[in-house]
């Protein structure tokens, strides 16, 4: 069974044919899915997914970087609620995105600080999002070692280096399409070297389409692009890549 750690199925682009989407995603054996929310709207809507699909799908609540003016105190008092739903299994996506620098750098590290306690007080793990802004996530998260719930730096995109500070906190190392892509070679270097029990595989969809796909929709049922060219780089059999990805989520989000 494949375990698609990211997607956000309640985008819009999904609005025609979610439902067959979900029929193919079982019938091709990707059960469960994270469905990964970003804000509030996009928190409320994937806990309606979730709820309506259990065990099929799971929510994660929480406010990405480029959204922290959403978490105001009425804001964290539904994430609180949401936190203690059975179909909420991580608080996320939540932390630093300097690409468009929309945000105030300060504003975001603040959000993200607090989301990070809040994730500890639910005993939920975090989804980490992190773009051109490692060091000083990294920097935030040294802060607080031993003080830091478990989780995954999604669609990662560092350095080897970056990975293993993450990998010592106790972070897992998620990868998307990106890893297919002809000019990732860093990243497929990267990946090659991270330890298979740290590792999780997700889509992202409907972003980040794998080869031969790219540029396209993404959707749940492409994750195998993604678990080939990790079995690929790392010379072992697909199967095993599944299997132990599977486990990795499964043991992260207490499923």
């Amino acid at each position: 069974m494949y375990f698609d750690t990211h997607a956000h199925l309640d985008d819009a682009r999904f609005d025609g044919d979610r439902e067959a989407l979900l029929e193919r995603m079982r019938a091709e054996g990707i059960d469960p899915c994270m469905t990964v929310g970003a804000n509030m709207e996009m928190n409320e809507k994937a806990v309606a997914l979730a709820q309506r699909y259990p065990g099929t799908l799971y929510a994660a609540v929480g406010i990405h970087p480029n959204d922290a003016p959403e978490l105001t105190e009425e804001a964290l008092g539904r994430l609180r609620a949401w936190a203690k739903l059975p179909c909420v299994k991580a608080w996320g996506e939540i932390g630093l995105d300097y690409h468009y620098d929309d945000v105030p750098r300060e504003v975001q590290k603040e959000v993200f600080l607090r989301q990070l306690d809040e994730a500890m007080a639910a005993d939920l793990p975090v989804i980490l999002h992190i773009r051109e802004a490692h060091g000083d996530a990294l920097e935030l998260l040294r802060g607080r070692r031993g003080r830091l719930p478990r989780g995954v730096t999604h669609c990662y995109s560092g350095s080897w280096e970056s990975a293993q500070e993450y990998m010592d906190l106790g972070f897992a190392i998620s990868f998307t399409g990106s890893v297919t892509f002809q000019n990732a070679k860093r990243l497929a270097e990267v990946s090659d070297k991270i330890p298979l029990d740290r590792l999780l595989i997700e889509t992202d969809c409907p972003y980040m389409a794998p080869e031969p796909n790219r540029g396209k929709r993404n959707n749940s049922a492409y994750i195998r692009y993604v678990a080939e060219k990790i079995a690929e780089l790392k010379g072992i059999t697909y199967e095993e890549v599944v299997e132990q990805t599977e486990k990795n989520a499964r043991d992260m989000y207490r499923l």
